[in-house]
């Protein structure tokens, strides 16, 4: 059997039936490439100075991938980032890198990184203690304030405490539960609204307004957010070019808000979801993702 003329590509997840997986694969298919869902779970690596191997379910040696997608779930960035890294050392080119997976779940050094390259975040504090509670609520402007677990994510682990006591109890709650966790200002002027900003290879490819449910100050889709395609500013643009740059990712979800005095950066989330961006905007995002593994890899689709 002769090879398509075009790459192989595998996409390296969890589910294949989720909306973002089956549109990359359908993208791949429409530009030509060989596309194939590779479950993490059903990897396993060999680790070998000379010759390393990533071995699949059923002892079938996965030696001819041109390119890997990886789409990993918090739950797993342990283990996807391992299998991501070892494509990487095979020489296979990943779309994004495990270490730039791995700085970006960590929402306390990814935020380290973000302001030392200039952005705006909402001032946010974290502490070890649950002595320093008090103070901790107070340098970022007292109650209301949000409570975010640094390994939450599509609004997991994200609370909103009204009041001063309802914040020491949150925060007391989860300390002694040794959970890492982050304190950060309430920002009542974003009227539950955050703009989703899609980047691919340093460019905005397309822009959504997310708002929260009734009732609810999280705007995420998967809590029940509505999205609508909006115009971003140039700074809006710039913060979320420089957000994905600085965490070396190829592709991201950059999350921003409008505070009194101009945008802020909530976060950058490196497996964002394509469902919300995509049927708000009507654009193919998922093919823009392929076009950017072509143009990192030098492909040129060859004349039939």
């Amino acid at each position: 059997m002769t090879r398509p003329t075009g790459l192989k590509i595998g996409l390296l997840a969890s589910n294949p039936d989720l909306y973002s997986n089956t549109r990359i694969m359908e993208a791949g298919q429409e530009h030509g490439h060989e596309m194939e869902f590779l479950n993490l779970k059903d990897c396993y690596i060999k680790l070998d100075g000379k010759n390393p191997e990533m071995h699949y379910r059923g002892g079938r040696v996965l030696n001819e991938f041109d390119a890997i997608i990886p789409r990993i779930r918090p739950s797993a960035t342990f283990y996807g980032c391992a299998l991501t890294r070892h494509f990487e050392a095979m020489g296979v080119y990943t779309l994004n890198s495990a270490s730039a997976i791995t700085q970006s779940r960590d929402k306390l050094y990814a935020l380290q990184l973000l302001i030392n390259n200039g952005l705006p975040i909402p001032t946010t504090g974290f502490a070890n203690s649950p002595l320093d509670t008090n103070e901790l609520i107070q340098m970022v402007g007292g109650a209301p304030l949000i409570v975010k677990l640094l390994e939450g994510t599509q609004g997991k682990g994200v609370v909103l405490a009204e009041t001063k006591k309802a914040a020491e109890s949150l925060i007391n709650a989860f300390k002694s539960l040794r959970a890492n966790i982050l304190v950060q200002e309430f920002v009542k002027e974003a009227d539950g609204k955050d703009i989703r900003c899609f980047v691919v290879n340093g460019k905005v490819v397309a822009s959504i307004m997310r708002t929260a449910a009734p009732g609810e100050f999280r705007a995420n889709i998967h809590m029940g957010g509505t999205a609508s395609i909006t115009k971003i500013t140039a700074e809006e643009r710039r913060i979320a070019i420089l957000a994905a740059k600085t965490l070396n990712l190829k592709v991201a979800g950059v999350d921003i808000i409008r505070g009194k005095n101009g945008p802020l950066l909530l976060e950058v989330n490196s497996s964002p979801g394509l469902e919300g961006v995509e049927g708000a905007s009507n654009k193919d995002i998922a093919g823009k993702m392929i076009e950017a593994v072509e143009r990192d890899l030098k492909y040129h689709k060859r004349a039939i």
